[in-house]
Order: structure tokens, then sequence, then C-alpha cells
């Protein structure tokens, strides 16, 4: 399972006092945090998809009657945005390890969809179609060990990619988180090698501590 991975590998060098104190200071940015608040308001999933709505204003990636595969969805913050904006002549096809409540629009597979069985339910939701867009926010579970945690946001990366050259369209656009580390630079010479232009977005709404960044790969060769 795509998320539990990286949980594995916890650092038992880090004191649960230790623990403690980051889970209370993650707790207080969270509550404190203007886009979470701003997500109960507009009624979204989660604050992440103000990081999406960026950047399809700057990018014009999502157009009504598209087809979207959305992979690591839940709780489906991302899939809500491009489920509102392909409208009803359009589909989103989200897939995660996680559960994840029904949106319009939307079609959502439970699984990891590097086995077998669920990239068939991929496929066959897709029913012989091949997507416009690709959009990915996976993240691995933070074990604490730096090297290993980048290692394994590129692995995910590498993953959606792959996917990608499966499904999606010639032409055809992709949008994936990654961490900016070891790894990064050869991942973002793959990506260019696949895509026409290639954009490296951050989100007003990424926290400015985090290292993750966006690549905007338009134009599928």
């Amino acid at each position: 399972m795509l998320r539990c991975r990286v949980s594995e590998l916890e650092d038992t060098r880090i004191s649960p006092m230790a623990r403690s104190k980051s889970s209370r200071r993650w707790l207080q940015e969270h509550v404190n945090d203007p886009f979470v608040k701003r997500a109960q308001v507009d009624g979204y999933r989660a604050r992440a998809a103000y990081k999406l709505l960026e950047l399809n204003d700057k990018d014009r990636l999502i157009r009504p009657g598209m087809l979207v595969v959305d992979l690591g969805s839940a709780p489906g913050s991302w899939s809500q945005v491009a489920g509102r904006l392909v409208g009803a002549k359009g589909r989103v096809v989200a897939s995660d390890i996680l559960p994840m409540d029904s949106l319009e629009n939307v079609e959502f597979i439970q699984g990891d969809f590097t086995e077998e069985a669920v990239f068939e339910q991929i496929m066959e939701k897709l029913g012989g179609e091949q997507a416009d867009l690709v959009i990915s926010d996976m993240s691995p579970n933070i074990s604490g060990i730096a090297a290993a945690d980048q290692a394994s946001s590129i692995y995910l990366a590498e993953l959606a990619l792959d996917l990608v050259r499966q499904v999606l369209k010639p032409k055809g656009n992709f949008v994936t988180k990654v961490f900016q580390g070891e790894g990064h630079d050869e991942y973002l010479r793959e990506v260019r090698s696949l895509f026409e232009k290639v954009a490296i977005r951050k989100p007003e709404a990424s926290r400015s501590r985090s290292r993750e960044v966006y690549l905007v790969a338009k134009g599928r060769r």
C-alpha cells in the first residue's frame, strides 16, 4: 500500500516527547491556518483544494467535458475541484488506498493503483478513453528520516509518471507533487523528456516551510 511503506521506516531515535511537541505545533498551525478556515467556509474537504485552484488559474488545466485521473485522491479536495470544473459532461476517475466519500462527476476506486486488479478497474472506468489530465497530490507517511522520506516521495512521483505513460493522451497534461531534494533533478529531467513544457509551481496554499513543489507538465509528446 502506497502510504504505508514509509511508516515502516519510522525513526525510533525520535523520542515520544519530541513527537508530542511536534504534533502540538502542527495542530496549532493547522487550526490557525487561513486556508483551513477558508476551506470550511467554502465547503472544500481540505485546504489542498486551493493548491489545485491556483495551479488551474495559472495554467488553465481543467475545462468542462475533460476526463481527469486523480491519484492519491482522499479525502477528495482535488477531486472535488476537478469534478466541479469538468462539469456534468466530464468525468474524474479517482483512486486512493484510503476510503473517500462520493462526489459529483467523480468515480472512485479504492486500492493501490500499482496492483493489477486496481489498475484494471481504473482502465475499466476509463472505458477505452485516454485521459486529458492526470493529477497527483500523493505524499508518503513521514518517518522523520529525511533521506527515507525523500526517496519515498520520489518513488510515488515515479509511480504516477508510470501511470501517465499508460493512460494520458498525446498533448495531455500532468500535475504532480514532488519534494525538493535528492532525486528531484533526475525526476524533473525525466518529466521534461515526456512533455513539451514543464513549470515548477509553489502555490500560496503550500506552507512556506514545506519542500513540496508542483510540476505542471503540458503537452505530452
